[in-house]
C-alpha cells in the first residue's frame, strides 16, 4: 500500500485504481465486499466506503443495487489540441449519451462576457445552459454564449442542433480557440448537476472559439466530472538548435 501523507482513503482508491488500471481488475468484475477490503487493507468499513464512492463518483466503478460493486468501462480519452462532439465521444466510448437542455434564453452580455467576446456595450447573447450524460450519469455541465448579431433569427430547429453546426449554418465556422483548465471543487450548484457530493474534484474548462475572420463567436464554461475523461495533451519536441 501507498504511504506518506495520504489519507488512508486515498491510499486505498489508489490501490483499488491501480489494479483497475493494470487489469487486475477488469470491466465487469465485483469487487470483494466491505469486510474483506477492510481486512485487506488493514482500515476500517468507513474508509472502504469512502474510497469506493469516490470512485464510483469518478465513474470507474457503478454499484448495483443487491448485487454488489462492479467495474466499469475506463474513462472516456479526449486530446486537448482538437475540438470534439462531446455526444460523438460519449457513443465512441460505448455510452448511450443524452442531453438535457436547463435553459436557452437570450439576454444583455455581461460585463465580462463583453470582454471575452469583444462586444460593444451590453450587447444581447444566446446562452445555453446544459447536462451532457453517459447511459444517464451526468458527465459534463456546461454554460455556451454566443453573440445574437452572429446568429441573426434562427430557428427553433437549427438551435436544436450542436452549437459548433449553428455556427456553421451562421456563416462563422470555429476553427482555433484559446482554453483555460481549472480543477476546482463542486458548489452546490455544481454538486446538484452533476450528482456529486459538494467538494467533490472537477474540471473546468473555460474557451472562447474564434472564426476564419479572428472574431470571438463563442464562449464556453464547462464542469466535468473528475476522471469521467482522460483529457490528453500530444506535444512535439523542441526544434533542435
Amino acid at each position: 500500500m501507498r504511504r506518506g501523507r495520504l489519507s488512508l482513503v486515498e491510499q486505498v482508491r489508489g490501490d483499488l485504481l491501480d489494479e483497475i488500471d493494470s487489469g487486475k481488475l477488469g470491466v465487469g468484475d465485483k469487487l470483494p465486499n466491505e469486510y474483506e477490503l477492510a481486512d485487506r487493507f488493514e482500515v476500517s468499513r468507513p474508509t472502504i466506503r469512502e474510497a469506493i464512492q469516490s470512485l464510483i463518483e469518478a465513474g470507474h466503478l457503478r454499484r448495483q443495487r443487491g448485487n454488489g460493486t462492479f467495474v466499469t468501462a475506463p474513462p472516456i480519452r479526449h486530446a486537448l489540441e482538437t475540438n470534439v462532439y462531446y455526444t460523438a465521444m460519449i457513443k465512441e466510448a460505448g455510452l448511450e449519451p443524452s442531453e438535457t437542455v436547463l435553459q436557452m434564453n437570450w439576454r444583455a452580455a455581461t460585463e465580462e462576457e463583453s470582454a471575452a467576446l469583444e462586444l460593444d456595450g451590453a450587447e444581447t447573447v444566446l446562452e445555453v445552459e446544459r447536462i451532457r450524460l453517459g447511459d444517464g450519469r451526468p458527465l459534463i455541465y456546461s454554460r455556451d454564449r454566443i453573440p445574437a448579431d452572429i446568429l441573426g433569427e434562427p430557428s427553433a430547429e437549427m438551435l436544436s442542433r450542436s452549437l459548433y453546426v449553428v455556427l456553421d449554418l451562421a456563416g462563422h465556422h470555429p476553427v482555433r480557440a484559446t482554453s483555460k483548465l481549472m480543477p476546482i471543487l463542486a458548489d452546490a450548484r455544481l454538486a446538484r448537476h452533476l450528482r456529486v457530493k459538494r467538494g467533490a474534484p472537477l474540471l473546468h474548462i473555460h474557451q472562447v472559439d474564434r472564426d476564419e475572420d479572428g472574431r470571438a463567436v463563442m464562449e464556453s464554461d464547462e464542469w466535468h466530472v473528475a476522471d469521467a475523461f482522460d483529457l490528453i495533451i500530444n506535444r512535439r519536441a523542441p526544434l533542435s538548435g
